[in-house]
């Protein structure tokens, strides 16, 4: 109730001045950001200033450092444009956010400091874990896209174009994130950097062992010669069928990994909606020392749980 009430009063303070502001006395009109400002300048705004000195403090911070959770190389495998410094900032913005549901989760009692941290905590899981999951995505995005990309380097190799220019042809044209590899590739490839290694460091990048055996093949055809066209054309239609085989293990396993889902979420969900509609039926659970003890066994068995179910359902192939 406690937690109810104090919802309906934060919306009520928010429509009266909503209210107040937007309809009884709204702001008087303002001239034209771009009428007020010279010819030729730009207007930064408070918020992007102090922004922009935050992120140089962070980047001050970071410059000792060359791995973390958010490096250069994860947030571009993840397809993520955002510098690491912007990065951990808006890290730092999601956990004030999840600090302040953790305040009202625990409203009116000593354990919204507790709460407040606890979720603050999980901001950085959270970042990771998205992270994770676009790496992920991107990755299967690119092997179910390496088919057609080897068709159409096979067909500019047979439309007379070297082996460069078919590489470009795709990092111009194929979509992403194939278009974003192949452009690494070329650029490294125009800076000095073989052309064997440019590739075999993608399949790494990508964890593709179809492209492995691809960049193998043009390695092995630069150095014996041979129809490297008709080569690729026959790689292309044996990634295929591995990937149509790939897609029917993936259709046969999908009743299992959703079923993996629903029992790992299921007690969580049901954890997180009985301590917010009724936290009094839970308060066994953190009376000390055998409340402690059954969360830590039941944390214990759920993580084991969860271990079991996922490999139970992953499908290697």
């Amino acid at each position: 109730m406690n937690l109810l009430f104090a919802f309906g009063l934060i919306f009520t303070i928010l429509a009266l001045l909503a209210l107040v502001l937007l309809v009884i006395a709204p702001p008087p009109k303002r001239v034209a950001v771009e009428r007020r400002i010279a010819p030729g300048e730009e207007y930064v705004s408070a918020l992007s200033r102090a922004t922009d000195k935050t992120v140089a403090v962070i980047d001050t911070a970071m410059a000792q450092r060359n791995r973390g959770m958010f490096n250069e190389e994860r947030l571009e495998l993840a397809g993520v444009r955002t510098s690491p410094s912007g990065m951990i900032l808006i890290t730092f913005s999601l956990a004030a956010v999840f600090a302040v549901l953790g305040v009202l989760v625990g409203f009116g009692s000593w354990w919204a400091a507790l709460w407040a941290v606890l979720f603050a905590a999980l901001a950085p899981l959270f970042v990771s874990a998205l992270l994770t999951i676009r790496t992920s995505r991107r990755r299967a995005a690119f092997a179910d896209q390496l088919d057609d990309t080897l068709q159409l380097v096979s067909g500019n190799l047979r439309a007379g174009h070297g082996l460069t220019q078919a590489l470009d042809s795709v990092a111009r044209f194929a979509d992403p994130p194939t278009t974003e590899e192949f452009s690494r590739i070329v650029n490294e490839t125009r800076i000095g950097r073989d052309l064997g290694d440019a590739l075999m460091s993608t399949a790494y990048r990508m964890r593709s062992d179809d492209f492995t055996w691809a960049a193998q093949a043009i390695e092995i055809n630069r150095a014996t010669g041979g129809n490297l066209s008709e080569t690729l054309q026959r790689t292309a239609a044996t990634i295929r069928e591995r990937n149509q085989i790939r897609r029917q293990v993936k259709a046969l396993s999908a009743e299992g990994r959703l079923s993996a889902i629903i029992l790992i979420a299921l007690p969580i969900g049901v954890f997180l909606g009985v301590l917010l509609l009724r936290p009094s039926y839970l308060a066994p659970f953190f009376v000390p020392p055998w409340g402690w003890m059954a969360i830590v066994v039941a944390v214990i068995l759920m993580t084991v749980g969860t271990v079991w179910m996922l490999l139970a359902v992953r499908v290697k192939f």
